[in-house]
């Protein structure tokens, strides 16, 4: 044998090793699965703070991840609690039925809130807080969908918000926890899920490792590094209780005298810092990502949502909370290496909707931007609608919640007008408004096909049973909204453009500026896992992948 046919021998033999590697290392399953919402982080964070984060933070996950930029969610209202469900479940509202916060039940005739389940009891903070359960969760998420097929495996929900904790994990959670702060620091959780609370993390609520969390917010840089900090103490801005300006510094341990005590961690980055440190405390004593199985860890960051309500897009404050938010995303990630192995876990990172910049500080540059009072706006349609019927229609309208309106049918019938008379003269009161740019009945909605633009977000977000009668579409820039700071719920991209970043075992480098959706999110993960979501109205994302 010649020295050349001897070397070629010897490249089949590497090169079959290499393929058989490659072949094994695309197959192989992450111990861990870890879902990182962030709650009201807009795409365009990533890219304006970008010059300061570390190298080891979000700027980590997109040098080493797949980031895909043109990420948006695809229905409205763009609000947390069906931003999680939509992640977890891989479709949107018209499916999962979480179409709000809250919505207006006809059945019982009140509003009812997303997580809200009186069938099960608190385990630590009050029954307000404490009586929750996935139940109005109406299909499986990605972690219900492993637990069902890896009964050994765990699935460990985590958020300030109990919403943002439960619609993750689905309905086979082992555990969610959420925080409750109102007479004390406790994380909590409900008898869906356990009967009493782990020792770990009654370790963890002991009051003097909370504490630590209460520490005076300065800029973790300095001042004049931060962008508009000139206006820093300004008209437009939330004040806290006890405090007569918006400018830094936050004297916490003060505040919480004249605000809801404990409850201050959550509206500071330090309940971000709260949610990751508890994050690594349920690694450690649950050994996820440790027992040969696939584990799911789901971490939903509130505090972002709390301080961009108060403070708004462009604030000191919320880019400190960012560049704050940074630091932690390096601490889990060293975590993770150090604990489990750079490739054996996966995570991917996103955000549960945007959020418009406060329109008070648009309109003093220039822009025709507003605040409406939903209430106001109601007084206004009623009265209206009393010069058309000649009759007294206070009791009409039942509830304007998500942009949308519930109409009482029976006080309608009572008054012996027909219902589709009052929908069409309500829709045209509406459209007189130079503030709402639409309006739409639930009967177009809901019977109409092939169906485009705002009118299809609307539609995805639609449940039969759940949402209105009436639906309306605020111009751009414009909110219903009471008191200074500002919200989100929009169809406009300031609200459904968010970051969508893969990351770890399986996860090639990369990015794509081709459109994605919130509902390919649990899809992809699942199909990662080698699993189908059947009811998920999303695409996987196959090119993410090794």
């Amino acid at each position: 044998m010649n020295l050349r046919s001897t070397f070629f021998i010897v490249f089949l033999f590497f090169l079959s090793i290499s393929d058989n590697y490659c072949f094994e290392n695309k197959n192989k399953k992450p111990q861990l699965i870890v879902a990182i919402v962030v709650d009201q982080m807009r795409y365009d964070f990533l890219e304006n703070l970008s010059s300061r984060f570390s190298e080891k933070g979000f700027k980590r996950l997109i040098n080493e991840g797949y980031n895909c930029k043109n990420n948006f969610f695809n229905y409205v209202p763009t609000v947390t609690g069906p931003g999680h469900a939509s992640i977890s479940t891989g479709s949107t509202p018209m499916t999962h039925g979480i179409v709000g916060n809250n919505w207006f039940d006809r059945k019982t005739n009140r509003s009812i809130y997303c997580t809200e389940d009186g069938n099960y009891d608190n385990i630590g903070g009050d029954d307000y807080s404490g009586n929750k359960s996935p139940k109005n969760l109406l299909v499986e998420t990605f972690a219900d969908l492993n637990k069902i097929n890896n009964s050994d495996s765990k699935t460990i929900s985590i958020a300030i918000k109990d919403r943002g904790s439960i619609l993750m994990g689905g309905k086979n959670a082992d555990a969610a926890y959420w925080y409750y702060g109102k007479d004390r620091a406790q994380w909590i959780t409900s008898t869906y899920y356990m009967n009493q609370l782990p020792q770990w993390v009654e370790n963890f609520n002991n009051e003097e490792n909370l504490v630590k969390y209460l520490e005076d917010w300065v800029t973790l840089n300095d001042i004049s590094t931060y962008e508009n900090f000139q206006i820093d103490n300004n008209n437009f801005e939330k004040l806290f209780n006890g405090k007569e300006n918006s400018a830094f510094p936050y004297n916490i341990k003060e505040l919480m005298k004249h605000n809801e005590c404990f409850d201050m961690i959550k509206e500071t980055p330090y309940g971000n810092s709260m949610t990751t440190d508890f994050a690594i405390e349920a690694i450690i004593n649950e050994k996820l990502g440790k027992r040969d199985v696939t584990d799911i860890l789901t971490i939903s960051y509130s505090s972002t949502d709390y301080i961009g309500h108060s403070f708004g897009v462009s604030s000191v404050e919320t880019q400190d909370t960012y560049l704050r938010l940074d630091k932690e995303i390096e601490k889990l990630l060293n975590f993770l290496d150090n604990e489990l192995g750079e490739n054996e876990y996966t995570l991917f990172l996103t955000g549960d909707h945007g959020v418009l910049e406060i329109p008070a500080f648009l309109s003093t540059s220039g822009v025709n931007a507003m605040a409406v009072s939903e209430s106001d706006l109601k007084v206004q349609v009623l009265k209206k609608l009393k010069d058309v019927f000649n009759l007294d229609f206070y009791n009409i309208i039942d509830s304007i919640d998500n942009n949308q309106i519930y109409l009482n049918r029976e006080n309608i019938l009572s008054n012996g007008i027909s219902e589709k008379d009052v929908i069409i003269e309500v829709v045209r009161i509406l459209k007189s408004f130079d503030f709402i740019s639409e309006v739409y009945s639930s009967d177009y909605i809901l019977n109409s096909t092939k169906l485009e633009g705002y009118e299809e977000l609307i539609q995805n977000g639609f449940h039969k049973k759940r949402s209105g009668d009436i639906a309306v579409v605020l111009k751009p820039n414009v909110i219903f909204y009471d008191g200074k700071g500002t919200t989100h719920g929009s169809g406009y991209s300031y609200d459904t453009h968010v970051p969508l970043i893969f990351f770890g075992c399986g996860i090639r480098h990369g990015e794509t500026l081709k459109i994605t959706e919130i509902p390919d999110i649990a899809p992809t993960i699942s199909d990662l896992l080698g699993l189908e979501m059947k009811n998920s109205t999303g695409k996987i994302l196959d090119f993410i992948f090794e």
